[in-house]
């Protein structure tokens, strides 16, 4: 089995469309000597810039990117891709001595990455709720020492203090019978992700009513910057309706308004009002995510000050 423990720092800045995550990223990649690895499911297509408010050569300046243009949009690409591709670049980023930092607002790829994409047994909350009492009760050295003994290859990859990995693994042995290395060993399509022992999660919050005017005027700004050029030029290459590069927000939008479905009118607003629904959907997800630290916008320093301890591991 092809698996392996990490122990170098990455640096993980999440949070919801239209936040400020891509400003924050670049003063932090010059700050911190950050690579930077987009977390978005669309930014990883060719041609599609302005929709997907995607960071121009010219605003990267010499900060690396990773994980952008890499595909056509009639290509496939889903969180195991990902998981691959983003595991891949952290090993290039550290390995010229850098810190890899990944940013974006697609939350099942961060996840994919660290607890990776696999066929097992679904929850079972009496499982989970009898193994919360013992961890309450033993401690997780004690679990992780029983794990030892029923999957020793996940235990040798799962640190104590990942609560969550550890109590996944042994809820799955009790529930099945089977250790979790069993389900991505030889004959199955999966494998057990990197164990990234190292990371800080940091999640990028504000107000929700100022989030939405934030999406307000992003909505704006693309339509301003030429979106409807953009799509149109994406229909002239052949890629069309059926594609899901295409259904995605905004793009699905624009092609209703040049099909004469919609009026521009329409298109904006129903534009905006979905974008703010999927802002809602990242929130909610996101904050299923144990790990995080939230700091809210307009706090910056906090976030640089964070990290700074991090490093100095203070």
């Amino acid at each position: 089995m092809n698996s392996e423990r990490n122990d170098l720092p990455v640096l993980v800045l999440i949070g919801p469309t239209a936040i400020g995550k891509t400003s924050l990223s670049l003063e932090l990649a010059r700050l911190f000597n950050c690579e930077i690895i987009s977390v978005d499911s669309m930014q990883v297509y060719k041609y599609m810039d302005v929709g997907t408010a995607k960071i121009t050569v010219a605003e990267r300046g010499d900060i690396a990117h990773h994980l952008l243009d890499i595909i056509e949009p009639d290509d496939a690409y889903d969180a195991a891709r990902f998981a691959k591709d983003a595991a891949t670049a952290i090993t290039e980023i550290q390995s010229n001595g850098k810190i890899p930092l990944l940013t974006g607002g697609t939350g099942l790829y961060p996840k994919a990455l660290t607890t990776g994409i696999f066929q097992a047994p679904p929850s079972n909350a009496s499982v989970r709720s009898r193994l919360k009492s013992r961890l309450a009760a033993e401690g997780a050295g004690a679990l992780h020492k029983e794990l030892l003994l029923y999957d020793c290859i996940s235990a040798e990859l799962i640190h104590p203090n990942n609560i969550q990995r550890l109590l996944r693994a042994l809820e799955i042995y009790h529930t099945s019978g089977k250790p979790l290395s069993s389900y991505l060993g030889p004959g199955n399509d999966n494998k057990l992700p990197v164990h990234y022992s190292n990371m800080l999660k940091i999640g990028l919050r504000c107000d929700r009513s100022a989030l939405y005017d934030r999406i307000n005027r992003r909505t704006e700004i693309i339509i301003a910057e030429g979106f409807e050029e953009e799509v149109r030029g994406l229909l002239a290459r052949g890629y069309g309706a059926d594609l899901k590069s295409m259904s995605s927000i905004g793009y699905r939008h624009m092609m209703k308004y040049i099909r004469g479905e919609w009026s521009r009118e329409k298109m904006i607003e129903l534009l905006a009002r979905d974008t703010r629904r999927y802002a809602k959907r990242q929130i909610t997800w996101f904050k299923k995510e144990k790990e995080l630290i939230w700091i809210d916008k307009g706090e910056e320093d906090i976030v640089k000050d964070k990290i700074s301890k991090w490093l100095s591991g203070s």
